[in-house]
């Protein structure tokens, strides 16, 4: 902060100024008068309350939560719901029993035709699999991988989470698109469509940009949904988002020393709905209320 001065004829004016950086990178100017012809006690004073003035002014800009932002009070509400879920560490038995649940559920919310019961002998097979049993050991390879890794998000760490989920199934594992997606109903009605192709890696890098600065303002649970929900919503692969999505949710608790969380599959319209509030309405309250629902149907599975 500094000191202007402004003089006009015998007057001269006192402004405290200002300038930082909002999340755009958008360089703003914020400036209050002091007064007229101060000596320098009463310029002292003056600044002291300008001072003040000025970080509560600072402290209720919003936000940008991509398409949409939030206020210090939203964002502190919404971190209170972090306080709804317990913190339960899994020993090595229970990260089986957790990989095992949601390798089944995570590949049978888009299609899998692989049977709960057969997941834990598939996850043992060698040779002679189909494509949904190479998915199966895909998705427990990259549950592995996000236990283990000290990697940061990164758009290389995207890449490989969808190579492990689809080599060997998938011409175009490991690749982003380069054609253009929509999302839709039922009845035909497109809901959402991705990313332009073209966007997509400038999309990403301010993704990750996003994540980098604003982390730290987020409760991990609100993180994460945060994450998983902005990068459905850009949609950057030609199939596997909703996958490499639930990977990354996890990959967020994880690397804050939270439990992982299975979305399951027989709620599976519910969660397609969140995904549509967030999406069409920017609204994240759904989302957060449906990974704690889903926290504590996974603690009951995983005993």
């Amino acid at each position: 902060m500094f000191v202007e001065k402004r003089i006009s004829g015998k007057n001269t004016k006192y402004y405290l100024s200002h300038s930082y950086r909002d999340e755009t990178n958008k360089v703003i100017k914020i400036r209050k008068f002091l007064g007229t012809n101060l000596t320098k006690e009463e310029l002292e004073d003056a600044k002291k309350f300008a001072k003040i003035t000025i970080h509560n002014q600072i402290k209720e800009i919003e936000t940008n939560i991509f398409n949409f932002s939030l206020t210090p009070k939203e964002i502190q509400a919404l971190n209170k719901y972090n306080e709804k879920i317990k913190i339960s560490h899994f020993d090595e038995k229970k990260w089986n029993l957790f990989t095992e649940e949601f390798t089944y559920n995570t590949n049978a919310i888009e299609g899998s035709t692989v049977l709960k019961e057969d997941v834990p002998s598939i996850l043992q097979k060698k040779q002679n699999l189909n494509s949904d049993e190479i998915e199966t050991k895909g998705v427990a390879k990259a549950i592995e991988f996000i236990r283990t890794t000290k990697q940061e998000l990164s758009i290389s760490l995207i890449l490989k989470l969808h190579k492990f989920c689809f080599e060997g199934s998938k011409e175009f594992a490991g690749q982003f698109r380069k054609l253009e997606v929509v999302i839709k109903a039922r009845d035909g009605t497109v809901i959402h469509k991705g990313t332009p192709a073209n966007e997509l890696i400038l999309e990403l890098e301010e993704f990750i940009k996003w994540y980098k600065k604003n982390k730290s303002k987020f409760k991990p649970l609100i993180l994460a949904a945060i994450i998983h929900n902005q990068f459905e919503y850009m949609h950057p692969f030609q199939d596997g988002n909703g996958r490499v999505g639930r990977l990354l949710l996890n990959y967020i608790l994880i690397k804050n020393n939270y439990p992982p969380i299975n979305i399951a599959l027989e709620d599976r319209s519910e969660y397609y709905w969140v995904l549509y509030e967030y999406s069409q309405n920017d609204k994240l309250r759904p989302t957060i209320q449906f990974l704690i629902k889903q926290y504590k149907k996974t603690f009951k599975k995983i005993k």
